[in-house]
Order: structure tokens, then C-alpha cells, then sequence
């Protein structure tokens, strides 16, 4: 009974300590409690190129569900167009590219809806839509690089802004509604299937440092270098709600919506220079309701939301580890998950690979690449221990599909709604990349086709003048 007794006490001893402990998040019972990440092995990695990290804080790869890009180093702003499924080492001057700008590239971003569109934001001042053929395999199966054809006419050029292009978004619900800003400090909405301007926000006043938009795509916020956020009608081109200084510190300010939470997730720096994480609630934003400090590392912290399981990584520039955490709308906000993953190796840029491609069956949760200066591009799987074969519907929700919810005529009307979801239960999910895609045209085939349309409007007018039936 004593020994009994003794242990009890202690328990309760490290119990009241753990609860009036601080840490960074609070741990609880989750189900991606355990989620991990193994390190990536050499023969899964995309090496071999010399990347272009401008100065900024881009991400500076992003990925759709079959492709993934980067931008490489040197002029006429060259973009590599990868495979996930074929990794391999890419050869300067054999493995074919994507290029077209005049200047550098800086940003890129995949088109939610169609897994071969790709758009780019350039130095130029242009933006460029371009289309990835079927074909397109410039690694082959062996890891070798393959010679072949580049691109260089893209489908569409947005022309508008009159300085720099810095940072370019896809709406999230609206088919070919992409959003762009610049160091003209507007934000512009474009319609790019009739290649045109929908809305113009003036009001910002500075350098945009980070630009998405909420869950359905009626608004979107900016983070600018004067450390304010501000909340934008899309239609309107209007301020709805502004956080005067969301961080006190001059670094870079990122910022995420958390779902249909009515919160947002910001992270920037302290006066005293340690990196810190912020929740702001939409409905009162004078102060934030939860703040996590992180450490005293330089680099700007890039979240990276997985909204159908609440996670977050933490993905830190410079940062050899990614750290994960698990929202919960309610107080303490933060819930600490596993060690997420951890390596030695600097991280320079990071985007997440959408979840209809990911190993499902294998309980791959969340694909994160990984951009360094020494192993390339490095695939970060992180899975959810299950011992179980069969499909696990708790950790795998249903996820946004590739399939529109409306046009961008119906979006720039008001129509506003949700993503379309899908399952991801191999079994029943079938296949599909956004169902009937408009086809977009480049100049050369538009000009073909006219040179046919005229060869075949001459040959008519001279059977017709032949038969003596005038065509005036």
C-alpha cells in the first residue's frame, strides 16, 4: 500500500508540473498524433539543377497533382517542369525546359483544375499561362535525362501590371480566375480564359509580402511590408478588415485561413527578433487570441495547412526540421503532434503536393517537396502509422477535387461556394483532372488554323464564281 501510495503522489507531482509547464503547443490524444516522416532516399530525389531563389520569400516550387515546378538559375527566366513520378538528375542543356519571359521568374502557380496548367509572374511585368503536353517526360523511367522539344509559346500573356510581378494565386473554387500582384503594390484579378482584367486593388501602399484566398474564394488578405493585413472583397477591390501590425518584428509576414473557422493563422517575427505564430479571429481583430513562440531562428516561417485533417507544418527558411501541429477551433488553438520531421539538411523553399497524389492505401496523409541547394528536390511523405491494409476514411476526409464550382463568370456575378470535395477511397474515386477542359489555343495554331479557314474560304469562292454566283 505504500509503494501504492507513493506512486500515486508522484504521478500527481509530474501531472500538476506537466499542466503548469510552458511548452510551444499543448500535446492531446490525436489520431495524427504519430504521424511521421522517414528521410527521403537518393534515388527519389529530383537533383541535378541550379535553382533561381530570387531574393524574397517565395516558396519557390509548387506542384499539382502529376507536375511539379522550379525555377533555375541564369536568364531568359527558365522553368523545369518535373514528374512526380520520375525522379531522376536533370542535364543543362539536354533535359528540355519551359521558357519564354524576358526576365527572371517570380512565382509560379499550377492551375487547381487542370494538372497541365501552369502559370508564371515574371520581372517582365507579364504573367504567362501555359499548358504541359500529355507527353511531357523530360526524366525517363531510369532516372536519365531525356532530350526533347522545349516550350516556349505559352497559351495566354496577361499584361497589366506596370512594374514586377512578385506573387500570382489560383482562385480555389472558380475555373481560370488567378490572382497577381507587384511592386506597382496593386492586386489584380484576372478572368485568363478571355485574357482580361476583372478587378484592381490600389490601396496597399507597399511591397505585398504573402497573398491567398479564404476557403471560398470571395475575399482574399495580403501581408505587406509596412506589417499590416489587409482583408479584400475580390470583386469589389475593397478593404473589409484590416490587423494594423499583425508582427512586430521586420521580417516577412505569412498568412493562411483556417477553413470556414472565421480564423486566420499568421507568422512573423517579435520585436525581439523570435519567430512566433498567430490566431486571429475574424470577427475581432484589435488583438490576436492565441500567440505560440517558436524559437529565435532568422528565416521566415512558411504554414503549410492541411485543412481536411487540421494539421499545420511549420516549414522554417533555413530550417533543417519541419515542425507539426494540429489546430482546434477552440482554446488552447495549438496541439503539438510528433517530432514531424527533422534533418540537417537547410530548407530554401517547400509547397505541398495535392492529395490526389498521394499513396493513400500506404496512409501517406501529406506529400511535402522539399526545395534544398545541395539534394535537389527532396519528396517528404509523412504517414500515419496504421496496421490495417484496407482504406482509413478517419484520416482521410473527403478533399477538394479537380472539377470547378463555377465559372468565373458565375464567381464574378456572386455566386459563392465551396470547393467540390471528392473521396479519396481508391476503390470508388474513379479518375479525373477537372472532367471537360476549355481548350486553350497559342498563337502559332490559332494562326494555322486561319491560314487553313483562308485557303478554304479562296477554293469556295472560285467554285461559286465558276457556277457565275456572285459572292459580293
Amino acid at each position: 500500500p505504500h509503494l501504492v501510495n507513493t506512486y500515486t503522489n508522484s504521478s500527481d507531482l509530474l501531472l500538476r508540473h506537466l499542466h503548469h509547464s510552458p511548452t510551444m503547443f499543448k500535446i492531446r490524444t490525436s489520431k495524427y498524433r504519430h504521424v511521421y516522416c522517414d528521410p527521403p532516399k537518393t534515388e527519389a530525389c529530383h537533383t541535378g539543377f541550379r535553382l533561381s531563389t530570387v531574393t524574397g520569400d517565395q516558396q519557390y516550387i509548387k506542384a499539382s497533382s502529376k507536375y511539379f515546378a522550379v525555377a533555375l538559375f541564369g536568364g531568359g527566366g527558365q522553368v523545369y517542369v518535373g514528374r512526380h513520378d520520375r525522379p531522376g538528375r536533370f542535364q543543362a542543356g539536354h533535359t528540355p525546359t519551359l521558357h519564354g519571359h524576358s526576365g527572371a521568374i517570380t512565382d509560379f502557380e499550377w492551375n487547381p483544375f487542370d494538372d497541365s496548367m501552369l502559370a508564371t509572374s515574371s520581372e517582365d511585368t507579364t504573367i504567362k499561362i501555359w499548358n504541359i503536353p500529355e507527353e511531357w517526360e523530360p526524366i525517363d523511367g531510369s532516372g536519365s535525362s531525356k532530350g526533347g522539344e522545349d516550350i516556349t509559346e505559352s497559351l495566354v500573356d496577361l499584361v497589366g501590371h506596370s512594374k514586377k510581378v512578385s506573387l500570382i494565386r489560383f482562385h480555389p473554387t472558380a475555373n481560370n480566375v488567378l490572382a497577381s500582384t507587384g511592386s506597382d503594390y496593386t492586386v489584380k484579378i484576372w478572368d485568363i480564359e478571355r485574357a482580361m482584367e476583372m478587378s484592381t486593388f490600389t490601396d496597399m501602399q507597399d511591397l505585398c509580402q504573402d497573398i491567398v484566398w479564404d476557403y471560398k474564394g470571395d475575399n482574399y488578405a495580403t501581408s505587406c511590408k509596412d506589417k499590416a493585413v489587409r482583408f479584400v472583397d475580390a470583386r469589389a477591390a475593397s478593404v473589409t478588415a484590416k490587423i494594423e501590425q499583425a508582427h512586430d518584428g521586420v521580417k516577412g509576414v505569412k498568412v493562411c485561413y483556417m477553413g470556414e473557422t472565421g480564423k486566420i493563422l499568421t507568422t512573423g517575427h517579435s520585436r525581439q527578433s523570435g519567430r512566433e505564430v498567430k490566431i486571429w479571429d475574424m470577427s475581432n481583430l484589435s488583438k490576436p487570441i492565441a500567440t505560440e513562440k517558436i524559437d529565435t531562428a532568422a528565416g521566415v516561417l512558411m504554414p503549410m495547412y492541411d485543412q481536411d485533417t487540421n494539421v499545420i507544418y511549420l516549414c522554417g527558411k533555413g530550417d533543417g526540421n519541419i515542425r507539426t501541429c494540429e489546430f482546434e477551433d477552440k482554446e488552447p488553438y495549438f496541439h503539438k503532434l510528433n517530432e514531424g520531421f527533422r534533418s540537417t539538411t537547410a530548407l530554401k523553399g517547400v509547397c505541398m503536393v495535392p492529395k490526389r497524389s498521394l499513396d493513400i492505401m500506404g496512409c501517406e496523409s501529406v506529400r511535402l517537396l522539399k526545395v534544398t541547394n545541395e539534394a535537389g528536390v527532396q519528396p517528404l511523405s509523412f504517414v500515419v502509422p496504421r496496421k490495417s491494409d484496407a482504406f482509413q476514411p478517419d484520416i482521410f476526409p473527403n478533399t477538394a477535387s479537380s472539377i470547378p464550382a463555377h465559372s468565373a463568370e458565375e464567381w464574378a456575378a456572386g455566386s459563392s461556394k465551396p470547393p467540390k470535395t471528392m473521396s479519396l477511397n481508391p476503390a470508388t474515386r474513379g479518375s479525373e483532372n477537372g472532367g471537360a477542359k476549355k481548350q486553350f489555343k497559342t498563337v502559332s495554331s490559332l494562326s494555322a488554323d486561319l491560314k487553313t479557314a483562308q485557303s478554304r474560304i479562296k477554293y469556295l469562292e472560285e467554285k461559286l464564281a465558276a457556277a457565275g454566283i456572285s459572292t459580293d
